[in-house]
């Protein structure tokens, strides 16, 4: 059977349609937005624009990359209002899978999360068929080594430096997003019918003697449930207050760490180290983001100048031409 064919039939570079079938029109709507005819601006970039942005710009990034750097290398790593990290080295806290492997709902106390786990806790959702809280990788893996700090005296024993466990989470996640479940009941007794996580020497309910720094609200598991975003990272530890401006946080001596090891690293390759360190108004020792600042500013102002002379030189080129001409 024979048809005839006319390039009017077309529908928008498809085939033509068969005669008295109505042909579906693909076209997009007659609007400004479809049709691409919204009113735009586009900057024209001249030297006379581009140069003196590089110039500001590498002006004003320099001077506080330096103030920045400067600031950070000011910190003093060994007396003041003092702070003690620890490290990790070689711990990716950051894969998709382990950042994913917790129950935010249980975490926060919800009383069906807590016997009913999420599955994105897999493989530390049960254990020996009971639900684990808390459950999942970050929480298995939580850092549990015991460090304790003395001031080794010439005579005397070793004196016991006090470190303070509580104020080292944020306040957001301590009275926000981690809750004990709910009852008038011990902390125990509400947290009947789970078990441990597999990795842990002792249950949730029993991460410390005081209610207020117990059970998911416990800060040392609060401070380590925020993972962090680099394999190499430091988390808070312990406070060392300052008991009085008179006397130095940490007196000048000799100091000795005890370290009670629970937490292996072998298995992924790892070192782990204990850090000192006072604060300054852009926080702990960091030099990175000064080395950022100056890093950036020096290109921006390189990029100027060999602009400014490449310009200059094409201008003269350009000028001698026309005279020439």
């Amino acid at each position: 059977m024979a048809m005839n064919y006319s390039a009017k039939d077309e529908v928008d570079g498809g085939p033509p349609s068969a005669p008295g079938v109505t042909a579906k029109n693909r076209r997009p709507d007659n609007t400004a937005f479809k049709q691409q005819r919204l009113p735009a601006w586009q900057p024209i970039l001249t030297a006379g624009t581009v140069l003196p942005t590089f110039f500001i710009i590498g002006l004003i990034f320099i001077p506080i990359g330096i103030g920045i750097f400067v600031t950070s290398n000011n910190i003093r790593e060994i007396e003041g209002n003092v702070f003690m990290y620890y490290g990790l080295s070689n711990f990716y806290q950051n894969h998709r899978r382990y950042v994913k492997s917790r129950d935010d709902s249980q975490l926060n106390g919800d009383s069906s999360a807590l016997h009913n786990p999420s599955k994105e806790c897999e493989p530390y959702r049960r254990n020996e068929d009971k639900p684990i809280a808390p459950c999942g990788a970050i929480a298995n893996s939580m850092f549990n080594d015991t460090l304790e700090l003395f001031l080794v005296g010439n005579d005397s024993d070793p004196m016991p430096i006090p470190l303070k466990k509580k104020g080292i989470a944020w306040w957001t996640d301590k009275n926000v997003k981690f809750r004990n479940p709910p009852g008038e009941e011990s902390l125990e007794e509400r947290f009947q019918g789970t078990t441990k996580p597999v990795n842990w020497l002792n249950p949730v309910y029993m991460l410390d003697s005081d209610p207020d720094n117990n059970g998911f609200i416990n800060e040392d598991f609060i401070v380590w449930m925020r993972t962090a975003a680099l394999p190499t990272f430091r988390k808070l530890y312990r406070l060392i207050e300052r008991k009085s401006d008179l006397h130095p946080t940490l007196p000048a001596g000799r100091y000795y760490l005890n370290i009670t090891y629970n937490y292996p690293v072998h298995s992924f390759d790892g070192r782990k180290r204990m850090i000192l360190s006072t604060i300054s108004w852009m926080g702990g020792k960091n030099p990175f983001l000064g080395i950022a600042y100056i890093t950036i500013g020096s290109i921006s102002f390189l990029l100027g100048v060999v602009l400014l002379v490449i310009n200059h030189k094409y201008r003269n080129s350009s000028n001698t031409a026309d005279i020439t001409i």
